[in-house]
């Protein structure tokens, strides 16, 4: 029966005194007969191998019996589901009162499909270490093999591990979704447009969701959106100008390899800006680039391959009484001298952004420098701050295109963008 048996049908069994097996057997033909007909007699279908033998483990303990009942079935399932009601049915085992609860019904083909799945893979793996000779081919047919399993997901292109998989990654089109699966990505979903739909906002709530996006205007609408219907747990951007669809295998393995978590992604550009498959920050448009070469005794730094340049600027002398001249005694600044001693030489803890023409666009305090930096709608071409320059403060004005940020001190940098100058006002030099 073993061979043709379909389903086991899964039951624990309490009995409210000692029992054994026999008695649980005999409960078990003698209560159901005549119950479900003729046709569905226990004793026949077991003669005729549609139901195999009953199988019983049962142990006593403190004066109450328990154990599991086994019934190999190979009748269909809604006979088999029939069956296995009929098993609750048993109120009494011997001379003791009893109750037989159904556990669960399993399907012996799905679990022999998983045994020939895991087996393949195995087989699979082997098969494919031992043809090292013939590399170029089993690429070319795995390729094709990818492409063919492009899928639908509730209507929307997606590769065939999206349905079950813990992690998806979004992506733009189909194109992007067939590319990724040439490389063995097959975990992608498409959202088809800029407009992200509730399929694919409803599927991150319970998955870990990296976006994938182009590198234009597109992508970071779609990021936009998706931030706000969906939850984001990475982000992995093409480099500006280029496509998912574009990049070869070794990029995209990159950009997804250096995704960054969305949070410090919006955090580090106050949600308004993108950042390149390297997790450095960038603007929407080209970053402005200082092409003055550096004057004689500025220091340069250089650290992750980006290079900052650092200049010290000299704070006005004191007057006769020793006093540094504050905002409100100076009068209208018209140099960068005269800003700085405005801001950082009275130690006003604000910070300034001046435009091209060193008029100033804004004033504010020195903690909500990246959101006046940001939201500035003419870009400052200056930011004089009366404090530490940090990585959040270098990183929007390397988006936004400022030339120089002058500060108190240099922050802790991860990357310094080589397109912003950082000078350190320095007390000291008269």
């Amino acid at each position: 029966m073993q061979d043709t048996a379909k389903y086991l049908i899964h039951a624990d069994i309490t009995a409210a005194g000692v029992v054994e097996r026999s008695d649980v057997v005999g409960a078990v033909f003698g209560q159901t007969e005549g119950l479900l007909g003729d046709d569905m007699d226990l004793r026949d279908l077991q003669d005729s191998k549609k139901v195999g033998r009953i199988d019983v483990e049962i142990a006593a303990e403190g004066g109450q019996s328990r154990g599991e009942v086994t019934v190999a079935s190979g009748l269909d399932k809604v006979e088999t589901a029939i069956l296995a009601a009929a098993l609750e049915t048993i109120e009494q085992v011997g001379p003791c009162g009893a109750e037989i609860t159904v556990t669960n019904i399993e399907d012996i083909r799905s679990a022999k499909r998983r045994e020939v799945v895991d087996r393949a893979t195995e087989l699979l793996a082997q098969f494919e270490a031992d043809s090292v000779t013939t590399e170029d081919i089993v690429e070319t047919v795995r390729q094709r093999v990818r492409v063919e399993d492009v899928t639908e997901y509730d209507g929307f292109p997606a590769g065939p591990r999206v349905a079950d998989s813990d992690a998806i990654v979004v992506v733009e089109g189909r194109a992007d979704v067939v590319q990724l699966l040439k490389y063995g990505v097959k975990n992608a979903i498409a959202v088809e447009g800029t407009d992200v739909p509730d399929t694919v906002a409803d599927l991150t709530a319970d998955r870990t969701v990296t976006a994938f996006l182009d590198g234009d205007r597109g992508g970071d609408l779609i990021l936009k959106e998706l931030g706000q219907v969906g939850e984001i747990d990475y982000v992995a951007l093409a480099p500006r100008g280029q496509s998912v669809e574009d990049l070869s295998r070794a990029d995209a393995m990159t950009a997804l390899r250096d995704k960054i978590p969305y949070e410090e992604f919006v955090d580090g550009a106050d949600g308004e800006s993108s950042q390149d498959s390297s997790g450095t920050a960038r603007a929407d448009g080209p970053v402005a680039v200082d092409p003055t070469p550096p004057a004689e005794g500025d220091e340069r730094s250089e650290e992750g391959g980006a290079v900052a340049v650092t200049e010290t600027v000299e704070t006005p002398a004191a007057d006769e009484t020793g006093a540094t001249p504050d905002a409100e005694s100076t009068a209208v600044p018209e140099t960068l001298s005269d800003h700085v001693a405005a801001v950082i030489g009275a130690g006003t803890g604000q910070a300034r952004l001046l435009g091209p023409d060193g008029a100033v666009l804004a004033d504010g305090d020195a903690d909500d420098t990246v959101s006046l930096v940001a939201e500035s709608e003419t870009v400052p071409e200056t930011v004089v701050l009366d404090g530490p320059c940090s990585q959040k403060v270098l990183d929007v004005a390397a988006q936004r295109g400022v030339d120089v940020v002058v500060a108190t001190e240099h922050g802790e940098y991860v990357k310094q963008p080589t397109s912003v100058h950082v000078r350190i006002e320095d007390g000291d030099q008269s």
